[in-house]
């Protein structure tokens, strides 16, 4: 993600502490909204606050279509940086704001684009998929972008003879092989979120909620996905809470997606599963950034805004768009 010098000076200048305590922030980005005529997008995994002042919540593939389908002047992007660049590059002519330019990702950290470019340069006859959880640069060295909801899909699609590099999660790769049988050549990336589960404190649960179904997110690490009732993406497991009638949940993902969850499904239970230390690693650092303070600086300021090369973006958004029509 690149920021201009202009954007980061008038960046350093913001602080929540800035805003007037009286006023209602939720009216206050309703306002701003309509002013700039701007869409807000906000991934399952903000706080829910912010999801419920959102045009449209869901996860990275329902993200990137409704940032392709806007008519809005301004798109204002509640989620990690790789998220708002995804919106950027299908959108070069609107300005995109992100309320926290801190709000990367350790999936995307995992994954520089300068070694993605020697493993790709070591791999010259593979096809590279790469998910959609990396930064702008890493899409433009990619073949085909995939989301945990599409990836499946797009895989079958890839001729059986083609051998395919598969980046940046060695966790969802590794779940795909099994899922596909595909043989792939996988990245040793990883969400710092999804590998911390505890196995045991799951099981401890499992003794005062014994009819809990585990649910769990593919980029969980392969032993905790071997005992849960269900694996899917963030949407999925979001669907399969509906439509079963079963009460009690343990949720395998990031903490945020519990909110949405018992919107949808006020009768049932959701225990979001613990991690293996004391922290509250459940939840990921950089989504939660994002505050419902910041969001309303960012659209106050119309900053920080995203921007990048255009020979990047254009190269970026040959995957992507790949994605969106085969998916």
């Amino acid at each position: 993600m690149i920021i201009s010098d202009k954007l980061k000076t008038k960046t350093q200048h913001l602080s929540e502490s800035d805003i007037d305590l009286s006023l209602d922030l939720y009216a206050e980005i309703a306002r701003l909204k309509k002013d700039m005529n701007a869409v807000l997008l906000a991934h399952y995994y903000q706080e829910g606050e912010i999801q419920d002042i959102a045009d449209f919540v869901g996860d990275s593939l329902e993200l990137a279509r409704k940032a392709s389908q806007t008519k809005a002047d301004v798109i204002v992007f509640a989620g990690v940086h790789f998220m708002a660049e995804t919106a950027k590059i299908l959108n070069p002519g609107k300005p995109v704001l992100l309320p926290d330019l801190k709000a990367g990702c350790s999936l995307a950290d995992s994954c520089p684009a300068d070694q993605f470019k020697q493993f790709r340069e070591a791999h010259p006859d593979h096809f590279a998929i790469t998910y959609i959880n990396c930064t702008a640069e890493v899409k433009a060295l990619s073949d085909l972008i995939c989301t945990s909801s599409s990836a499946e899909k797009l895989i079958a699609q890839v001729p059986p003879e083609t051998p395919i590099l598969f980046s940046p999660d060695r966790n969802l790769g590794a779940y795909l092989m099994k899922k596909t049988g595909r043989k792939m050549t996988l990245w040793n990336g990883s969400c710092q979120v999804h590998e911390i589960f505890s196995e045991k404190k799951i099981a401890q649960i499992k003794v005062t909620h014994p009819e809990a179904k585990l649910i769990a997110h593919p980029e969980c690490e392969d032993h905790l996905l071997n005992i849960a009732d269900f694996i899917g993406s963030t949407s999925a497991l979001l669907k399969y809470v509906q439509n079963v009638s079963d009460k009690e949940f343990i949720v395998a993902t990031e903490a945020g997606i519990i909110h949405q969850m018992e919107k949808a499904c006020p009768g049932k239970t959701f225990i979001a599963a613990p991690p293996d230390n004391n922290c509250a690693c459940n939840e990921c650092p950089h989504m939660k950034l994002n505050t419902l303070e910041k969001l309303y600086l960012c659209m106050k300021n119309r900053s920080p805004e995203i921007t990048m090369p255009e020979d990047i973006r254009l190269r970026a958004l040959k995957p992507i768009r790949r994605m969106l029509d085969m998916s």
